[in-house]
């Protein structure tokens, strides 16, 4: 078996250097590592995802990954934001893909091309276009022509445009990998057709592979069934005790979740820069070769592109660059750290013997040995004790749920555990240029329901409840069920509406009646409204909206949305209903400010300001006001507190949903955070949470790019559910405190990071702090020496470094740990 994998990947080179032609770069394997222009290499890569940040973000973006560290971004493509409808592509703006990666290219990064074309990401529908539905005898991710067909073509498409710009390596590019698929192993299991599942898997390969990219196919998740053709990969919180399925290929991590993403009902997910960093090592030590971060950086969920349901607008994810593109520290910083030792030992890792002496239950040595060089991991899995490693005679102190690198097997350059790097806190300021709420002046318009209060003027008909996505295509969050009765004298009845929702409105003869939206999770629920019939025709219109789309899970796509079956009823004070259900239903997708594109502000539109009195708290309303941008590059955010649920524009851009009156929930894990122990999202093991009891999402990123400097911008929000914006408000995002603790021995660096920011107070120099956190520390010795070494190296100055000597303790203090803390 081993001479036939090696003769396989000797083979492989030679068909990658074939490929490759003139000046280009050959890409294969063998069961190490990655073998790029012949040379075995370490990858540390991140995910960026193009659509999630702007053109004019990306550039910025990418330095500082390369900056952090990394080799590569990884990114998946968006097939419903490209194909929105069949065979009408974008390729504009957000989703230009092309310049996205010559922007990888000019930075002199590596690119990993996720195709899938379902890609899962918390995208809407997992990325699948809602018009495949409207294709007969589809199936999802199975073994037929009309979804294979439509796959095939998009893919094509994609890796056509990447030739035609000569984007993968062996032409000169920086398309390293390729993925075809994503994560088919978590539910090929539970398709209920076995057969149709392994022949859609291989198909898929085969497919990737008569591209002829030139680079490596792989398929993330795929442990079992796996086609011989791909390299199948890990994704997870932790992977290193995870190994491919074969021989001759190398163990690769495609996702490594740096956080956790966010729902309307949930609070914000924090994994630890410790923990990440602990499970990084590990995989090092454990024969790792590729490793990416899901996500690097997470972004916004711009427009309807939130999946789930009730995924969040903020795709933050807790990334070592925030939603907004700023540096979470000290999470980027400690990665950064690891990533330089990690390269330091890149040749020994990827050819050196290696021997894994297990010292005692959880701690592991493992020693790489090349020529007359070794390096040495030191892992301690305890989750609740520091131990004492001897290692060639020298003793280790190792704390919990840590790994020590050793690039001598002598001296630690590197412990996952102790943070040398700042920690940022981050902090919202008032817009300068205007005093805010107050300058904000607002204008109003109602949007007009009256179109869609009786069943006349619908798309079509149909004697039947229908399913919303297929109904609608996904081209709104809403459609309309419309239908009348006639009624002799008048009553009075329950409307009863059982839905697959997500949000339901119902009006009868043009009268808000009643409103509902399902719990996260369940998504089937039940609407009752009182309501009275007058003698003759009555109408009943139920509006039902969605908020975002299922993404994954076996059969995701078949989950309903809308009032599908019902049933629909009126039910008197005796009980006795009436059911609706199979009446003549009309359909219409969409609101009429939708239709009219109230968010572009049109010339001729009619705003009402009401002599500044502006109605609050009504549902279905349109809100208006112009600002000015706050001075500067650093990050804006809108504030939308106040307001209940719909969508926001700034000069026409969609900032996507918003929903600041959903508060997150309670949860156990808000109220502790411990580093140390297995990191889980979901189920009992959850810590580190924060923002229980707060709005989900109160501040919403406005991109520079959206904004006008000098003149005013224009913010529209349409309030589907009634709120009052007269709390609206605008905020710069900026450093506030930087703070580093470090030994005697060590250097300190403090940046203001961004902007030509500098710092201008030194707060804190205190060896031995006792309590608190990072702008707000207590106790500990103040040192007037490490005072005043800070404040002649650092005042006025965008970062500075110090060197930590026995001399900065000054008098009284004992040598130790010294926390500095500065103000931006």
């Amino acid at each position: 078996m081993a001479a036939a994998a090696t003769c396989l990947v000797a083979l492989l080179v030679v068909v990658l250097a074939e490929a490759a032609g003139v000046g280009g770069t050959t890409v294969a394997y063998n069961d190490r590592s990655l073998v790029i222009d012949g040379e075995r290499r370490i990858i540390i890569s991140g995910s960026i995802h193009y659509p999630r940040s702007t053109p004019e973000m990306w550039p910025d973006l990418i330095k500082k990954a390369k900056e952090g560290g990394l080799d590569a971004i990884e990114t998946y493509v968006f097939w419903n934001g490209h194909e929105p409808h069949r065979r009408q592509y974008n390729f504009e703006g957000n989703y230009d893909i092309i310049r996205f990666f010559k922007e990888i290219q000019n930075a002199g990064l590596y690119a990993i091309l996720r195709i899938g074309p379902y890609i899962c990401g918390e995208w809407n529908y997992g990325g699948l276009p809602a018009w495949l539905r409207d294709i007969p005898q589809m199936q999802f991710r199975m073994h037929n022509a009309p979804f294979e067909n439509e796959m095939e073509n998009f893919t094509t498409l994609i890796i056509n445009k990447m030739k035609d710009a000569n984007m993968f390596a062996g032409q000169g590019g920086p398309i390293i990998l390729a993925q075809i698929e994503n994560e088919y192993g978590n539910v090929m299991g539970q398709l209920n057709n076995n057969q149709s599942a392994s022949e859609y898997i291989h198909w898929c390969a085969d497919m990737a592979n008569k591209q002829n990219v030139g680079v490596p196919w792989i398929m993330c998740q795929q442990d079992s069934d796996v086609p011989h053709n791909v390299v199948n990969t890990c994704n997870g919180f932790y992977c290193h005790d995870w190994f491919p399925n074969r021989t001759g290929i190398p163990k690769i991590w495609t996702e490594n979740w740096t956080g956790w993403f966010k729902a309307w009902d949930k609070p914000d997910f924090h994994r630890s820069a410790e923990d990440i960093a602990f499970a990084v090592a590990m995989f090092f030590q454990k024969r790792g070769s590729l490793q990416n971060y899901y996500m690097y950086h997470g972004g916004t969920n711009f427009g309807r592109t939130s999946g789930g349901p009730y995924i969040t607008t903020s795709y933050d994810y807790d990334a070592p660059l925030d939603e907004y593109g700023n540096l979470r520290q000290p999470k980027y910083g400690h990665l950064k750290d690891l990533h330089s030792v990690i390269k330091s030992i890149e040749k020994i890792l990827v050819h050196g013997e290696y021997v894994d002496t297990n010292y005692s239950d959880n701690v592991t040595v493992t020693k790489y040995t090349l020529g007359s060089t070794s390096a040495c991991f030191i892992n301690n899995r305890n989750d609740n004790k520091d131990l004492n490693v001897t290692l060639d005679g020298n003793t280790h102190l190792l704390p919990a749920w840590s790994v020590s690198i050793l690039p001598d097997c002598k001296t630690v350059a590197f412990n996952s555990a102790k943070i040398k790097a700042q920690t940022t806190i981050m902090v919202k300021k008032a817009n300068m240029v205007e005093k805010e709420p107050e300058n904000l002046k607002w204008s109003w318009m109602r949007e007009n329901l009256t179109p869609f209060m009786t069943d006349e003027k619908g798309s079509y008909r149909k004697n039947e409840l229908l399913e919303q996505i297929v109904t609608s295509t996904d081209q709104s969050d809403y459609l309309w069920y419309r239908t009348s009765l006639d009624h002799k004298g008048e009553a009075s009845y329950t409307l009863f509406v059982n839905t697959t929702g997500h949000e339901l409105y119902a009006f009868v003869n043009g009268m808000l009646v009643g409103k509902n939206h399902s719990p996260n999770g369940h998504f089937v629920f039940q609407l009752e409204s009182a309501v009275k019939l007058h003698d003759g025709k009555n109408y009943i219109s139920l509006l039902s909206a969605t908020i975002g789309l299922k993404n994954y899970g076996p059969l995701f796509e078949k989950m309903p949305a809308g009032i599908v079956g019902g049933p629909v009823k009126l039910i008197d004070n005796n009980g006795t209903g009436i059911d609706l259900s199979n009446s003549s239903w009309s359909y219409k997708a969409g609101l009429a400010g939708e239709y009219r594109q109230i968010h572009l502000d049109k010339p001729g539109y009619r705003w009402d300001n009401n002599n500044g009195t502006v109605p609050i708290n009504r549902p279905f309303t349109w809100y208006k006001t112009t600002f000015q941008a706050p001075a500067g590059q650093d990050t804006v955010v809108v504030d939308l507190l106040g307001l209940n649920k719909g969508v926001a524009w700034v000069n026409g851009n969609n900032l996507g949903r918003y929903w600041p009156s959903y508060t997150a929930a309670e949860m156990g894990g808000c109220h502790h955070c411990d580093y140390r122990g297995v990191f889980q999202a979901e189920g009992d093991g959850q810590k580190c949470l924060t923002g229980c009891g707060e709005p989900s999402q109160r501040y919403y990123h406005v991109p520079r790019s959206f904004l006008k400097n000098g003149e005013p911008n224009t913010l529209i929000l349409f309030e589907e559910a009634g709120g009052d914006p007269s709390q609206v408000i605008f905020h710069s995002v900026v450093a506030g405190s930087v703070c580093v603790s470090a030994e005697v021995g060590d250097a300190i660096t403090l940046s203001c990071g961004q902007h030509s920011k500098t710092i201008s107070t030194i707060d804190v120099t205190s060896f031995g702090v006792a309590r608190g956190q990072c702008g707000a520390y207590e106790g500990g010795c103040e040192s007037k020496a490490a005072y005043k070494a800070f404040t002649e190296a650092c005042l006025g100055k965008e970062s500075c470094t110090v060197q930590i000597i026995n001399a900065l303790t000054g008098s009284g203090c004992l040598s130790g740990v010294l926390t500095v803390q500065a103000s931006c």
